[in-house]
């Protein structure tokens, strides 16, 4: 019988490369849907084709009804990224539903846009494109990031690589982790000591820990959001907190849309609580026209796209099509 594998992820069916190439060069009978797929849509797939023996997905939602639905016949759901926020993994494990995912092949993309995201919204880079293509020349006043507090809250790989970024712009760095390694006290010596160079003495790098979300909300010019999401931090940023932050704080979030109640913070940025926030994700996803961030001032979306860069898609995608292939052949020996 011949193995079936449906795959979701547009990044990877969009670009072309060794990934797909090596996904195409396996036995498989591969069937290609436009995710994310919802709950709905994908029972209505399984009902139209059939069972499959294995998933590369994104951000497509496996919840128990789906994962009992694909039983027994599927093997493995091998995610297309990091999150697994979207998947039911203990109806997933109760039913032998192997699920894997690709960490460490993104961290450095999704750190870039990151002060890309910081960058248009501190220096008005959209709406100066948009004036001079009218044929204006408007200029607007923007913010450096030389000299102010970053409060990264999430220290694991993407939060590295964005402390060693905003190092190299001048910033202070304060960090919040829920938890703490000798490791992590490894990673900011080794920043200490890179970033001591008099080359940088116009504005000196810092970076320092705390135990307190409080220290960071309080401290932090601009927050950045590098989180993973559980059930514990769902909508961590909410009224209270955002209440805590400095008066006039930029908000950028890569990581999780649900990581902040997008209702309070509408009414932060309306009251001049939070000067500017950035995203690369919200929630629901894709956005829906009722969500409250649409359309106000000082806000800057992207469609999730942190990630997708011909490089990483790449990456990931070997990665992902290596876990799908190396469950699927040890389930048929």
């Amino acid at each position: 019988m011949t193995l079936r594998v449906l795959v979701t992820t547009t990044s990877f069916l969009d670009t072309p490369g060794p990934h797909v190439q090596e996904l195409q060069s396996a036995p498989y009978e591969v069937v290609r849907a436009r995710g994310p797929l919802t709950e709905a849509a994908l029972l209505e797939l399984l009902d139209k084709i059939g069972p499959f023996d294995g998933f590369l997905v994104g951000e497509d939602f496996f919840s128990a009804k789906v994962l009992e639905k694909m039983s027994p016949r599927a093997k493995v759901i091998s995610r297309y990224g990091v999150g697994l926020d979207k998947i039911d993994l203990e109806a997933a494990e109760r039913l032998g539903i192997k699920v894997l995912n690709t960490p460490g092949v993104n961290h450095t993309t999704v750190a870039e846009h990151t002060f890309g995201l910081l960058l248009s919204a501190l220096r008005h880079i959209p709406e100066h494109n948009e004036i001079v293509h009218k044929g204006q020349w408007k200029r607007l006043t923007g913010i450096e990031l030389a000299g102010k507090t970053l409060g990264i809250l999430g220290f694991g790989r993407v939060g590295k690589e964005v402390a060693k970024r905003a190092m190299c712009f001048g910033m202070k760095v304060i960090i919040y982790n829920s938890s703490w390694s000798a490791e992590h006290n490894r990673y900011l010596d080794r920043l200490r000591a890179v970033f001591s160079d008099e080359v940088f003495e116009e504005y000196p790098p810092q970076v320092s820990r705390t135990q307190s979300v409080e220290e960071v909300l309080s401290s932090s010019d601009i927050l950045s959001l590098n989180m993973n999401l559980t059930k514990h931090n769902l909508q961590f940023l909410n009224s209270r907190r955002l209440s805590m932050c400095k008066r006039g704080v930029i908000i950028v979030n890569v990581s999780q849309g649900n990581l902040i109640d997008q209702y309070a913070l509408a009414d932060a940025i309306r009251s001049g609580q939070v000067a500017a926030f950035a995203a690369d994700v919200l929630y629901p996803e894709p956005v829906e026209p009722t969500n409250p961030l649409l359309g106000l001032p000082y806000v800057h979306l992207t469609p999730h796209i942190g990630s997708r860069t011909v490089d990483s898609v790449i990456r990931q995608g070997l990665a992902a099509v290596k876990n799908l292939r190396s469950v699927l052949e040890q389930s048929q020996n």
